[in-house]
This record gives structure tokens, C-alpha cells and sequence, in this order.
């Protein structure tokens, strides 16, 4: 299995890509791992929040295979704890599936078509966090669920 990162905007401040980039070397001692960073449309500042929504959803949808397992980071979902993510991907891994998909929205979350897609929805943190950091505290989960996977000493309950 592969764990895909997509995330809709631009590159992450320099302070941000640093400790992304970390994690998702990390990552790659357990699973391939790439980022995908979704620009999103170049008349953004015209449009209102829901044709800007519209319009990341089709380069989204158009992105994704029928095989994709898409987990939309929604601020509406349930959250997991890093125990639970960890058995969730497992189970991912166990069935055999080729992409794990954490897709990371726009700056006013995704549009209904794309969490329609979703075959699972899940919440970061009741908090609002700035777009940027989610990447950052969505790759270091990811990195944790991985090391306890593994019952290695990076998470300590």
C-alpha cells in the first residue's frame, strides 16, 4: 500500500515544510509515501466559496482512481486517537488496497461531491487549525500510527 498527501493550496512556509518533509522520510520506512499539492484555480480571489470549492473538487475527483481509498479530513467527522489511526491503517494495509488517500481541503474545507467520494471522513481536532499545520500535524500522525504499528518507542501512551 502507498500513503498518498494531498493537500489543496500552495507549498508550506519554510518553518512548515521542514518538519513535513522530516515526517515523510520517516514514513518511508514503513510505506511508499508521496505528497501531491493540489494548486488551487488561478482566478481563486473571483470566485465565491462555492465555485472555489466546485472548481478544487473536479482537479481532485480528476486526480483520484476508482481504486483510491479517500480519507477526507473533515472538521465534521469523528476523530481517531493515534491508537486508532494506527489499526485503521492496518486494516487499510491488510486489504490489500494499492493508495491510501489523506486528502487535506482548500481554505473552506471540501465540497460535497469530493465528501461524497470519501470512503471515510475524519476529523484532525475539534480546533480550528491553520491550513498549513495540518499538514504538519497530519504527517507526524501518520509517522506515530506507523511507530506504533511497530511497537516502536517514538509514542508513549
Amino acid at each position: 500500500m502507498k500513503i498518498l498527501l494531498w493537500s489543496v493550496g500552495k507549498d508550506s512556509d519554510p518553518y512548515i515544510k521542514t518538519g513535513v518533509d522530516d515526517f515523510t522520510r520517516r514514513i518511508t520506512r514503513y510505506f511508499p509515501v508521496e505528497w501531491n499539492l493540489i494548486a488551487p484555480p488561478k482566478n481563486a480571489a473571483n470566485l465565491s466559496q462555492a465555485d472555489l470549492k466546485k472548481k478544487e473538487a473536479e482537479s481532485i475527483l480528476g486526480q483520484l482512481t476508482k481504486d483510491d481509498f479517500l480519507v477526507a479530513l473533515d472538521e465534521k467527522a469523528k476523530q481517531f486517537s493515534s491508537e486508532g489511526l494506527a489499526q485503521f491503517i492496518q486494516t487499510r494495509a491488510n486489504s490489500g488496497g494499492k493508495n491510501l488517500v489523506f486528502l487535506i481541503g482548500g481554505v473552506y474545507g471540501l465540497d460535497e461531491s469530493v465528501l461524497t467520494r470519501a470512503d471515510h471522513r475524519w476529523s484532525l481536532s475539534a480546533l480550528t487549525l491553520p491550513h498549513q499545520l495540518v499538514r504538519l500535524v497530519l504527517t507526524e500522525q501518520v509517522y506515530r500510527a506507523c511507530t506504533i504499528l511497530r511497537n516502536e518507542k517514538y509514542h508513549h501512551p
